[in-house]
């Protein structure tokens, strides 16, 4: 009897993964960087522990080799972020390690995006790389005995890269030859997999949702000292954001979910941040239908398996 009744879900699952799989296709993004600490040597461990009379073997000590805070650094470190919201936010999760499901038709666009951020690296790497003498010398004044020149590569141009591809996930055609029982069930398989990416996608929208709306509805309600809480108008444009990505990316695999995203558009839509600021009546009543909606999310998920989410870029 259970069974039967676990049927039309399993199936459901199963039709829903293999739209999925028929729509998007896999991407990878790389990121490479050099790092920017290096544990102290043994020697140096053991002086650190001297000046607390402490036993070396207990402590763990690094040292920062430059400025990461120097503007020719932060803009590199910009651009990576922007390669790691754009795959992220145009894509669905995989359950795969460092993979996640793009749409085809999104496969130029996303192509075109990563370009144009490619030659930004670039860009801010070379002016990087002109400041690069400038970062050793103050490195060298800042660490002082720990300064180790060999620390350090003449130049920095082909240590920073970005670059991304679109792996298989599917079985190699040949196995259908050579052994058409264990292409059937590396098939089975992918397709299984792709059943769960789909229930991984529910709950990362939920769980984006939750938080949104959570955050939202925190700083809507009560006061500090009397006086309402601050909020920023980010916090209705990041919702605006996430309705815009679900209605593109989800597969409409879950009614329910489908139906409380929609109800969160609506709470919130037409609504001007700086109303809001203004009438505290309109933020109350927005605040307590917000909360609804975020309890009726955890009640959505409280019975699924919560699974890992997605690692990032490799």
């Amino acid at each position: 009897m259970s069974t039967m009744l676990e049927d039309p879900v399993t199936q459901n699952q199963s039709s829903h993964g293999t739209r999925l799989q028929s729509e998007t296709t896999a991407v990878r993004l790389h990121i490479r960087c050099p790092g920017t600490r290096k544990s102290l040597s043994r020697d140096q461990k053991q002086q650190a522990a001297g000046a607390f009379d402490a036993d070396s073997r207990t402590l763990s000590a690094a040292k920062r080799l430059f400025d990461t805070s120097h503007p020719s650094f932060r803009a590199v470190s910009a651009i990576k972020t922007r390669a790691g919201s754009l795959w992220k936010g145009m894509t669905l999760p995989y359950i795969e390690p460092g993979l996640r499901l793009l749409r085809r038709g999104d496969v130029s666009e996303f192509d075109e995006r990563m370009i144009v951020i490619q030659a930004d690296l670039g860009e801010a790497v070379g002016e990087l790389d002109r400041c690069f003498a400038e970062l050793v010398d103050q490195a060298r004044t800042q660490l002082g005995h720990l300064f180790d020149p060999a620390d350090y590569p003449a130049s920095v141009s082909d240590l920073f890269a970005i670059s991304w591809d679109f792996p298989s996930v599917t079985p190699p055609a040949y196995l259908r030859t050579v052994n058409p029982e264990l292409y059937e069930q590396e098939c089975q398989r992918v397709q299984a997999k792709f059943a769960e990416a789909v229930e991984l996608a529910e709950q990362t929208f939920a769980e984006e949702l939750s938080q949104l709306i959570g955050h939202l509805a925190e700083r809507l309600s009560g006061s500090v000292d009397g006086k309402p809480k601050v909020f920023r108008d980010s916090a209705i444009s990041n919702l605006n954001e996430f309705f815009e990505r679900f209605q593109h990316l989800s597969i409409g695999s879950n009614d329910d979910l489908d139906q409380l995203v929609e109800n969160a558009r609506q709470i919130i839509s037409g609504v001007d941040p700086q109303d809001l600021r203004a009438r505290s009546s309109m933020r109350d009543r927005m605040a307590r239908s917000l909360t609804k909606v975020e309890t009726s999310l955890d009640e959505l998920m409280t019975d699924r398996p919560r699974r890992n989410i997605i690692r990032g870029p490799r």
